[in-house]
């Protein structure tokens, strides 16, 4: 895996939460590291369903941004760039949209759950039924060998590399196949009613900016053992969100194990977990609550890191549209 390009990145539709930090942020921290890492901030995907709501979208490019800073994503190491301001990856997309049919797009099975989520039908925006195909160029314009994924995104890769396959056959050899890198188990957490995975839209997240109030709040909310009603019952572990979340963030092991025996014994209240959790998160969050309170003081300084991230993004994507321009006989001037 070492010294590969890697590109990653966050529709801004809202601020991240601690899905977020679980099923990405933790393993881009990691990447940065050893590997050249692209985190695209993917405004123009957000617009594929936000279309009518701009102003949602441009308030939150800096949210994220914050975000993944303040977790420790850092852009001496890591290039932040913005989706819209390299002209290229729609360049790309525009000649990559000749080499799917309709037919292929249809039947991709991530686009097909979103659409049926979303309720568009027969009326689903042509930018959306497209955006893999733009997926694919995301990628490909900074020839990246490697992207972090979920399970319900692997189509996504494969979708891709089929646009890899065909461009090299017609055109000759410019692109690699890319490597989808699946999260660990345990990486994508249940949001805090317990039903569902942690979403902005399902009301279930805890934000990596939430204050400490709002963390008690919600953490007290949280989904336990419906059938643990005193604190005499035996409780049961699995499906309890808070031992879920106990088992990602507190460090104690041998105390966490011995919780779980008296609890399932019974003999524990839930808020005694509760209180629990909430001291281990918020020994989390505040470090990266400050650095992002920081960070706000001068919002200008972390818009400039996206330019310079962008600008620079936009070197190595016009290097590769030269390539592409060359192989495909294009290269007029």
């Amino acid at each position: 895996m070492d010294g590969k390009i890697v590109l990653t990145g966050d529709r801004p539709t809202g601020r991240l939460h601690l899905g977020h930090f679980v099923g990405s942020i933790k393993k881009r921290l990691e990447l940065q590291e050893t590997n050249a890492l692209f985190y695209m901030i993917a405004d123009m995907q957000a617009l594929t369903d936000n279309a009518e709501n701009p102003e949602k979208v441009r308030e939150n490019v800096l949210e994220v941004a914050l975000d993944n800073i303040a977790c420790g994503l850092d852009p001496q190491k890591t290039v932040f760039f913005i989706q819209s301001g390299v002209p290229e990856l729609s360049e790309l997309t525009m000649y990559f949209l000749n080499l799917v049919t309709l037919a292929r797009l249809e039947r991709n099975p991530t686009v097909k759950a979103e659409m049926k989520q979303k309720g568009y039908g027969g009326n689903v925006p042509a930018g959306f039924l497209m955006y893999p195909i733009s997926q694919a160029a995301d990628i490909l314009a900074f020839k990246a060998e490697l992207v972090p994924v979920g399970d319900d995104q692997l189509p996504m890769i494969e979708q891709a590399n089929e646009i890899v396959e065909k461009f090299n056959r017609i055109y000759g050899d410019v692109f690699k196949k890319i490597s989808p890198l699946v999260p660990e188990e345990g990486a994508r957490l249940s949001g805090l009613d317990g039903g569902a995975k942690m979403s902005k839209s399902l009301d279930n997240a805890i934000y990596l900016a939430d204050d400490a109030e709002t963390l008690r709040k919600k953490v007290m909310s949280a989904y336990t053992d419906p059938a643990h009603i005193r604190a005499d019952d035996p409780g049961h572990i699995e499906g309890n969100v808070v031992f879920e979340y106990l088992d990602l963030f507190d460090h104690d092991k041998m105390g966490l194990d011995e919780l779980k025996k008296r609890y399932t014994a019974g003999g524990v209240g839930d808020v005694e977990l509760k209180e629990r959790l909430i001291m281990n998160l918020e020994a989390k969050l505040l470090p990266i609550r400050e650095r992002r309170a920081e960070l706000m003081e001068d919002p200008g300084a972390v818009m400039k890191i996206l330019g310079d991230g962008t600008a620079r993004a936009r070197r190595v994507a016009a290097e590769t549209l030269a390539e592409v321009r060359r192989a495909m006989k294009i290269d007029y001037a």
